[in-house]
């Protein structure tokens, strides 16, 4: 009972993070599974069958309130399914020995990422409306796909920036377009698993867990995201992420180093990590500033 609240905790501060910043629920509970011992197959497969039930809540939600751009649903989205099967039976046929080192290096580079992406400014949308072409959309959803079901997570910090950068949707539409098209990746991740792994390499039981604590935060992460601001969490997610698939890739026979180094690298880390979010917040009170100065004044009766 107290390891499904966990990963029921685990699962709701997953899905905060991933509605407010429109990524990183597969990235920050693979990662959190990983770090509690779950091979990592069986983390993604796991992480995956939980999502059909969180990216179906988040599309519905966003389809609601009109934050879905159907076309680009299909033309991302479909690519990103194939990808995304092809990935989940990758991941499927590496030992747990091999396997382990190349999500944690994926997962990491996904978390270098992160942080950048949001202690980085938002770019522009310059372009907003101008179509997206499926010859930009389709390679994007193959690699976001593929990346998503191997390492684990990947479909948002890829797919979101991404779109982000065209200028060509506005931010609300990219969140909400690519948490819709991510059922899709969902779906055929887990399909490819069962076929990899068989019901044996999933454990229902904490997918039901991270399903439940999802459902709980995704009308909770609307709230939050209007009060917390998104590049703050971003950072702070980015760092979690970094140390501990560094971590694990410091302990593990590819890299195996000893404690002077790893104590070092863990230093060097942390105080990156701490670097970007006190610039974040730096930036953030900045902008919070310059609005307020910018304000009209009403005038005096």
């Amino acid at each position: 009972m107290r390891a499904f609240v966990v990963l029921a905790l685990v699962g709701l501060g997953a899905q905060l993070v991933d509605g407010s910043l429109g990524m990183a629920y597969g990235v920050t509970s693979t990662t959190l599974l990983l770090a509690a011992g779950t091979s990592p197959a069986a983390a993604s497969a796991t992480v995956h069958l939980a999502e059909i039930g969180t990216t179906l809540a988040s599309g519905v939600a966003h389809w609601r309130f009109g934050n879905v751009d159907w076309k680009v649903v299909a033309k991302v989205g479909v690519p990103g399914a194939a990808g995304a099967f092809a990935g989940a039976t990758f991941l499927s046929r590496l030992s747990t020995e091999a396997a382990a080192p190349v999500m944690a290096l994926i997962l990491l580079a996904l978390g270098v990422y992160v942080l950048v992406r949001f202690t980085r400014r938002v770019p522009s949308t310059a372009n907003a409306g101008r179509p997206l072409r499926r010859r930009f959309l389709a390679p994007l959803g193959v690699v976001a796909g593929f990346v998503d079901a191997s390492g684990g997570g990947g479909w948002g910090p890829v797919g979101t920036p991404a779109l982000l950068a065209s200028g060509r949707m506005e931010p609300r539409k990219v969140i909400g377009t690519i948490d819709t098209s991510e059922f899709l990746v969902a779906v055929a991740a887990s399909l490819g698993f069962l076929a990899g792994l068989g019901t044996a390499g999933i454990n229902a039981g904490q997918a039901a867990a991270l399903l439940l604590g999802g459902l709980i935060a995704a009308p909770i992460a609307a709230w939050l995201v209007r009060h917390l601001p998104p590049a703050v969490l971003g950072s702070a997610v980015g760092g979690v992420i970094i140390v501990t698939n560094a971590r694990t890739l410091l302990n593990g026979d590819w890299i195996d180093a000893g404690a002077p180094v790893r104590y070092t690298a863990y230093a060097v880390l942390y105080a990156i990590w701490a670097a970007a979010v006190g610039y974040s917040v730096r930036r953030y009170r900045a902008e919070r500033r310059g609005t307020a100065a910018a304000a009209p004044v009403p005038e005096a009766a």
